[in-house]
Formats: C-alpha cells, sequence, structure tokens
C-alpha cells in the first residue's frame, strides 16, 4: 500500500489557501440532500457537527455521554495557542509552525502543521464571537500567558476552564443546529463498527447505551472525533469513559493506525496515592507559568520528608535542586512536557522522590517566589512601596487566586493540602495520544469517505505536543479543515440518493457486533473487566511507558498476548445485552485496548531511536536526552490491520520531508 498524503504543492505558506481555491463545491440546494455522520462530540466534533450543519448537511452526532458538554475536552485547563502576537514578542504563523515542528521533535507533517498555524488566529475569533470569556488585561484586551516549549506568550485562557468554555461555545453553536433539525443528536449511543459499501464507509452500527439497541445509521461521509487512547494504561487524565473503539473499529475496516506509540506523559499530576486508584488529576501546565519545580538535593532529606519528619517548608534554599532550572537554563519550568517528564522521573529514579506513595515518585511544584514577586508588584501598583511581609504575602496569594483559583481549590479537594501554603506534589502521568488513524492532508483515512478529526487523527504533533495545542487542532480541524476537504469529497455524491441501512453490509456489521457482544455476555469467567484492564495497564507503564528497551517491549508484546488470550477465557460480564450495562460497554473497550496495547509495543520496538515523548533507553545521548535517527526513522509509521493476531500488522512508512525548516538537534538549555 502506497500511503499517499496529498500535501500540495507550492509555498508552505501558500498551500492551505490555493489548495481550497480549487477543491469542488457543494452547491447550498444540494446539500440537503447528503448525509453525514459525527462520532463524538468533544471539541472536534462538535465544531465539525456545527459547521457542517450550518452548511446545510444532514447531520447525525453521537456521543457516548449524556451530553455533547460531558465530553473529556472540558478537562483541558490552560488555555488555546494562537499566532496573534497581542504581547508584541516576535510571535508569528511562522514562529508557531517551527514551534510545534521542533516540540514534536521533527516527527510531524509540515503542511498541516503549517495549516494549524494559519488557521490559529481565526478560532480566537470565532470563539469571541460566540461568547467565549477569554481572560482579559486590564484594558479589556485579550490576555495571553506562557506555555511549555516556546519563548514567547500565545495561549489564550479561561481561568484554569478553558477546555470547558470552548466546549460550552462549540456545544451552543451544535445546539443551535439541531434546534433548527440540521443536526439529529444521539446521545448515550456508542459506534461498535463500521460500514462500508463498495469500499466507502457508508454508515455505522450503534448501540443505544440505555436501552441496548443495536441501530444501524447510514451516511454519506463518516467523520470520527472520538479523542485519544490513553486509558490503554488504566490510570490517566483522561475521562475513565474514554476510549479507542471507534478508532480501532476503523482501522480494522481498513484505516491505518499511526505513530501508535507517541504518548504524551503530562509533568504536572497528582501523584498516585494507592493502588486501588482509578483515575488521575491533572494539574494545568500553566502553573509552571508561576511554580518552580524542585526536589531536595540529598537523599536523606527526600527520606525525611517521605517519613513526615520534614515539611518542604523547613528546606532552605541551597538545600533545593530546581532541576529544570539548572538543567535548562533557556526555558527553565517551561520546556516542553516530554522534556519536563523524563527530567522529573530522572530525580525520583536517584531517590529524591518526595511523595509517600509506593514508589516514591513525586516532586515540588512551589509557588512561595511567586506570592512574593506578586505581592510587591500588587503592593506597589497601590501606591504601598515600603509593604510589610504580612502584606506582601496576603496581596501575592490574592494574585494566584485571581489566576489559578479553582485549580488550587480541586488541588486542595483532592489532597487537603493547601497549594498556597505548602508546595503542590506532582508526577508525570499519562495524558495525550500524538498516534492515532492516519490521515492525508484532508483528514480522511486510508478508507474512502471516513475522516478523522482531533485527538483521534495522528497529523500535528509529531512525537510530542506542545500545552494549549489540542485544543487549536480540534477547533481547527472541525471550524476551519473539514468544512472544506468532507465538500470536496461530497462534491461527487450529490447524485447517490439516500444510503439504505436494509443492505447486506450493514446486516453483516450488525452480526458482528452482535457475536461480539454475545460472546462476552456468555462467557463465564471469574473475573472483572477491571481486572485485566489492569494489568494491562500495569505492563504498558512499566514498559511501554516513559522509559522503555528493547528487552521490556519484548516482554509486553508476549504478556499481552497471553492476557488477551486470558480475558477471553476468564473475563465475567454480567448482565444483558438489552438494557443499561457498564461492563458490557467495558468489556468492548477494553478488548480494543488490549489489541492496541500490543500494536503500541511493536511500533516502540521497530522505532529504533528516541523522540519526543517515545524515549528508548539505549538511544540517548551522553546527557541523557533524546537521540533521533533521522537518517532511519523520519517517517510517519502507519500499520495495517491483518486479521485477530496484532503481531501480522504490517507497517508503512510515510516519509517525512522538510523543505522550509531546518532539523536540528532539539536544545532547550
Amino acid at each position: 500500500m502506497k500511503l499517499d498524503s496529498k500535501i500540495p504543492e507550492g509555498h508552505i505558506s501558500q498551500k492551505w489557501t490555493d489548495y481550497k481555491d480549487h477543491l469542488k463545491l457543494v452547491a447550498p440546494n444540494n446539500r440537503p440532500k447528503i448525509d453525514i455522520i459525527v462520532v463524538g462530540t468533544g471539541l472536534a466534533g462538535a465544531s465539525a457537527a456545527a459547521s457542517l450543519g450550518e452548511m446545510g448537511y444532514n447531520v447525525k452526532a453521537f456521543c457516548f455521554q449524556d451530553s455533547p458538554r460531558r465530553a473529556h475536552s472540558i478537562a483541558a485547563q490552560g488555555g488555546i495557542n494562537a499566532a496573534k502576537n497581542y504581547q508584541n514578542d516576535g510571535d508569528s504563523i511562522f514562529r508557531l509552525f517551527y514551534d510545534t515542528i521542533k516540540g514534536g521533535d521533527y516527527r510531524a507533517r509540515e503542511a498541516n502543521v503549517h495549516r494549524l498555524a494559519e488557521v490559529s488566529g481565526n478560532i480566537i475569533d470565532q470563539c469571541v464571537a460566540q461568547g467565549v470569556p477569554f481572560a482579559r488585561d486590564y484594558g479589556g484586551l485579550l490576555d495571553n500567558r506562557s506555555f511549555g516549549g516556546t519563548q514567547v506568550q500565545r495561549t489564550f485562557y479561561a481561568a484554569g476552564q478553558t477546555g470547558q468554555q470552548l466546549l460550552l461555545g462549540a456545544y451552543s453553536a451544535l445546539s443551535r443546529q439541531i434546534g433548527l433539525g440540521r443536526v439529529k443528536m444521539f446521545n448515550r449511543h456508542e459506534m461498535l463498527d463500521l460500514v462500508k459499501v463498495d469500499g466507502k464507509a457508508r454508515g455505522i452500527i450503534a448501540r443505544n447505551l440505555v436501552t441496548g439497541e443495536l441501530e444501524r445509521h447510514s451516511a454519506h461521509a463518516v467523520v470520527i472525533a472520538s479523542g485519544g487512547y490513553g486509558n490503554v494504561y488504566f490510570l490517566s487524565t483522561n475521562a475513565m469513559g474514554s476510549n479507542v473503539t471507534a478508532g480501532w473499529k476503523i482501522h480494522k475496516q481498513g484505516a491505518l493506525f499511526a505513530n501508535p506509540c507517541f504518548v504524551q506523559i503530562h509533568p504536572t499530576c497528582i501523584p498516585v496515592h494507592g493502588t486501588n486508584q482509578a483515575k488521575l488529576t491533572l494539574m494545568s501546565e500553566s502553573l509552571r507559568n508561576s511554580g518552580r519545580i524542585w526536589v531536595p538535593k540529598k537523599k536523606e532529606d527526600a527520606e525525611a520528608i517521605r517519613a513526615g519528619k520534614l515539611k518542604p517548608t523547613q528546606l532552605s534554599e541551597e538545600d533545593r535542586d530546581y532541576f529544570l532550572e539548572r538543567k535548562y537554563p533557556a526555558f527553565g519550568n517551561l520546556v516542553p512536557r516530554d522534556v519536563a517528564s523524563r527530567a522529573a522521573k530522572e530525580v525520583c529514579d536517584e531517590g529524591k522522590g518526595i511523595e509517600a506513595n509506593d514508589t516514591n515518585e513525586g516532586v515540588y511544584l512551589d509557588f512561595s517566589t511567586e506570592i512574593q514577586n506578586k505581592g510587591k508588584q500588587a503592593a506597589y501598583a497601590q501606591g504601598n512601596h515600603n509593604p510589610t511581609p504580612e502584606e506582601v504575602t496576603s496581596l501575592g496569594k490574592q494574585w494566584l487566586k485571581e489566576k489559578y483559583g479553582n485549580l488550587f481549590t480541586m488541588y486542595q479537594k483532592i489532597t487537603d493540602e493547601n497549594p498556597y501554603e505548602t508546595p503542590m506534589k506532582i508526577y508525570p502521568a499519562v495524558h495525550y495520544t500524538m498516534g492515532g488513524v492516519w490521515v492525508d492532508y484532508n483528514l480522511q483515512s486510508t478508507i474512502p469517505g471516513c475522516f478523522v478529526a482531533g485527538e483521534a487523527n495522528f497529523s500535528d504533533h509529531g512525537a510530542n505536543r506542545l500545552g494549549a495545542s489540542a485544543l487549536m487542532q480540534g477547533l481547527a480541524d472541525g471550524y476551519f479543515v473539514l468544512p472544506y476537504t468532507v465538500s470536496n469529497y461530497l462534491a461527487d455524491e450529490i447524485r447517490t440518493g439516500k444510503i439504505s441501512t436494509d443492505t447486506q453490509e450493514f446486516a453483516d456489521a450488525e452480526n458482528r457486533v452482535k457475536d461480539s457482544i454475545d460472546k462476552f455476555l456468555n462467557n463465564k469467567g471469574s473475573k472483572s473487566v477491571d481486572h485485566f484492564h489492569k494489568r494491562l495497564g500495569l505492563i504498558m507503564w512499566n514498559k511501554v511507558g516513559m522509559g522503555r528497551n528493547e528487552a521490556g517491549l519484548k516482554e509486553a508484546i508476549a504478556e499481552i498476548t497471553a492476557l488477551k488470550e486470558e480475558f477471553y477465557r476468564d473475563v465475567n460480564v454480567p448482565g444483558n445485552a438489552d438494557e443499561l450495562n457498564p461492563q458490557l460497554e467495558k468489556a468492548l473497550r477494553v478488548a480494543d485496548f488490549i489489541d492496541l496495547g500490543q500494536l503500541m509495543a511493536m511500533d516502540a520496538l521497530q522505532r529504533n531511536e528516541s523522540c519526543g515523548g517515545h524515549f528508548r533507553e539505549e538511544y540517548q545521548d551522553a546527557e541523557g536526552e533524546t537521540l533521533r535517527d533521522d537518517e532511519n526513522f523520519s517517517f510517519v509509521g502507519a500499520w495495517e490491520y491483518k486479521g485477530d493476531d496484532i503481531t501480522k500488522e504490517e507497517l508503512h512508512k510515510e516519509e517525512l520531508k522538510y523543505e522550509f525548516i531546518k532539523i536540528a538537534a532539539r536544545n532547550y538549555k
């Protein structure tokens, strides 16, 4: 199979504009004759469904939650990037493009990333028009803050709940189309298979999660916007319902799955508390603007802190190791996420972790310096040039509260510690997945008529995503890319007419789903679905996590083979098919996670280099930084499904060509 990315010719600054000018169109009077299915209603799905509905297409939107407002996009805290240069600090479309390519360790497709940077400013205008309450400065202009991997301030934000506010904006646009009858919303429905007719995507089989009924839905095109697959690790910052099933089902129908081993470990999560924990909580990367990350310099001080004999506030500045500032002075605490995460693991591996949990892993995120600095500034602004220490501290805490108050409250409710007084405890955890379904420049998979948007595709982030770029990509795909590229595809579908669901292809797909459900319900096993999911998660975290090596990856592949066999033999799924059955939902999702986990280990094993979030311990330089192999691995690894035995999947390569930037070693020092 030859991969055709369909990247247009021309200078990179003109590719998208020229390409749009020559795409085929569907006239307004013909759009009501065409049906589109959108699976997932987070930022990418909701914006796509709203935009396509606004254009006049008949749209069916599906989400497994009780409302699109429950999509995992609401969990994004810190902000959304855009190259508007409001701070006049040297930002530009090209600089956002370059930062994204560099941040992804030169493993992203150049043309897609530049398009993302181009449309970023339009996203902000769109969201402001929808009423998204972005933070503003004293003069009423939109405010910006810094984020990891950049030296400019380009991140727009709404306190610590940017994702929620952006999703409410997209949801309002979606609701308008629902009210006008152009979008039909199917809440509490889960896509369980893709239907192809004559090689084209023509519909889906969905399960009504309340009644258990299997439903056939046809369309002229299908858009998958179902998010990422971080829950393959069991413990992650993802919502517990987040899954890979929609993406994996189209993979089994012929869509290639690209770069599955590229997983982002976020450096600022609340550490694991115990073995029964089912969910991890993210603390926004925006906190790294104001917090300084450190561990004790001496192992004995770390041991005393873990034992409760020493408080972090009792440790002098000289006895603290601000390791990111020490190792990366140019970026300090705002290095990219993969760099910060590995550095935290390194100091904890040296025995300097501060959290008294099973692993002794954790570092401090300390706001005391910021409290003093901002407190003095606030006092001075009030005309008080000689404030007392108490006044400085009070004003500094007030400044932090205005900037990050909801995040601090969330942390205190979870940990019962006051982060204004005691440094936050953080440690890296699985957060975002850069890999996903392979798509071309049109965001179309290798199945004609099946498009993939947002985190579900692989296209824009390479081996590591810069903070505040997930929201940017989701909305860029939904508002500003798919309306053009899907229309270009649908221009040839005007005469197709209504697609019947009463065909053999739909019957076969429905029977596949029924067989899978019956297999689980009739299995008289003895162990719960979570039992197997946790075991899969441990294999993945220990051997396909932050540090990977050849021996561990080979062990993971073999262990997952054995786990899969045991899962199908001994899993117990209570209840029936024709009712609300959360355990059945879990079983179907975990079955896909097991297959995906094995493919992730295979992908990591074949990539004999370190890049971004993929850190092979055999491939690092003398200072422990990633050691890329641009000569042999400057490609997208896209896998083709070859049947139930995942080890038989075939790797296809899309060579990455950089015409407009110079590839270099990443340097944040």
